[in-house]
């Protein structure tokens, strides 16, 4: 590391106060014994006053450019040595600006609390993604543990072998799909994926969304209200593709067996809506409030079933289409998904 010279900004400041009065003077006595020299002076004494009273000046203007200029050089040396305590993980340090007349330092002030204020939600953000990316890949790391485990004891039936490796191969796609959907995230949070976009059928698209749950919405029955109106849409059609496929498939795991699912599809003021109606158990407004944020799961005991990122997912892809999603919901009387999507996509 380089040594560099450094100076107290109070130090500085003065001097260069007293470097301009110290021209000042010097000017002013050049400039006086030139004009003595050509005859244009004839009194020196008088002169000569001029010269002490510059010299005077030099010293009070010094010493009042250091007291005025405590007040904002204190300012600065405040969000210095706030930002010495940033630079130690101390999000709680604020500034107090209300009594900076400044307008220049007091935007800084106000500008270092907002940072302050972004950097602290990211830092608990940052600890709560860890915290849950930690769980979510240990709870089925452990369960593919020991079931490989298990495997291992020779005796077993062919039943009960073929049972854990299926539940191993649930569990590894369980990771695959968190690892994939955590990559997908990140990368649209931090606009690393550019959303291509291409004018195809949406309503085929939903058609076939619908029939990749076929085999489960048969197992339990459902009954099934589809109403899709003939629409070409221009949007990224695979980002989409996981937002039906995210909503649909929530409709068709929460609903108890021979219950309705309604999909439908069409136009409203010039924008593209789809709806996806269920008569399910429902969301309390608390759930309703926080569906979308990252690995939340409203309903613990059924936690082994998703990992809390779909509805997440299908949110940011809706933003990046400039569309938007909502959520109706009545505990014990169902949910409804509404997308809309505008139609001037380019």
């Amino acid at each position: 590391m380089i040594n560099r010279k450094s100076f107290h900004i109070t130090v500085v400041f003065s001097a260069m106060v007293f470097l301009i009065f110290a021209i000042t003077m010097a000017l002013t006595g050049i400039i006086t014994v030139i004009l003595l020299n050509v005859g244009i002076i004839s009194n020196p004494q008088h002169e000569l006053s001029l010269i002490v009273f510059a010299f005077v000046s030099i010293i009070v203007g010094t010493i009042l450019s250091q007291i005025v200029g405590k007040g904002p050089l204190n300012v600065i040396r405040e969000i210095d040595n706030a930002t010495k305590e940033v630079v130690k993980g101390n999000f709680d340090v604020h500034l107090n600006d209300d009594n900076i007349p400044a307008t220049e330092l007091r935007s800084m002030a106000q500008n270092f609390n907002i940072m302050v204020q972004e950097l602290s939600n990211t830092e608990i953000f940052r600890n709560d993604f860890i915290e849950n990316v930690s769980h979510e890949f240990k709870t089925p790391l452990s369960a593919v543990e020991g079931y490989a485990t298990l495997l291992q004891n020779k005796s077993l039936s062919d039943e009960k072998r073929n049972e854990y490796t299926n539940r191993i191969l649930l569990n590894t796609r369980r990771l695959s799909k968190l690892a994939g959907n955590i990559l997908l995230l990140s990368r649209l949070e931090n606009h690393e994926l550019e959303v291509k976009k291409e004018t195809y059928s949406l309503d085929e698209q939903i058609r076939k969304i619908i029939l990749l749950f076929e085999t489960q919405w048969t197992e339990k029955q459902l009954y099934l209200d589809i109403d899709l109106c003939p629409t070409d849409y221009t949007g990224n059609k695979e980002m989409l593709a996981q937002v039906w496929q995210n909503i649909f498939g929530n409709a068709v795991k929460f609903v108890s067996d021979g219950s309705q699912i309604r999909v439908l599809l069409g136009a409203e003021k010039g924008r593209v809506k789809v709806s996806i109606v269920d008569n399910g158990p429902g969301m309390s407004e608390e759930v309703q409030q926080r569906i979308y944020e990252k690995f939340y799961q409203a309903d613990s005991s059924r936690n082994g079933i998703g990992n809390g990122l779909g509805l997440t997912l299908a949110k940011r892809i809706v933003d990046l289409h400039g569309g938007t999603i909502s959520v109706s919901s009545t505990i014990d009387r169902g949910t409804a998904f509404t997308v809309m999507l505008p139609t001037n996509m380019t």
